[in-house]
């Protein structure tokens, strides 16, 4: 598959760890194939996930929203 079309397949992936009261609805996402980190605004900041492995991002850190 090439390049270019990696970025039409969109994946159903999981968001693992970070903060407890993250929804359980922000933790199930459709993200493109290509992509490498999920970020999810949550309380004023950023959560940042990494991919683990096929269909699951890890939390990695937050980050606060610039003002």
């Amino acid at each position: 598959m090439s390049e270019l079309a990696d970025v039409d397949v969109v994946l159903d992936v999981v968001l693992e760890g970070g903060p407890s009261d993250l929804p359980a609805e922000a933790r199930k996402r459709r993200v493109p194939a290509g992509d490498q980190k999920v970020k999810v605004e949550h309380r004023g900041g950023h959560e940042h996930f990494e991919r683990f492995e096929a269909g699951v991002y890890r939390w990695t850190t937050r980050t606060k929203i610039a003002e």
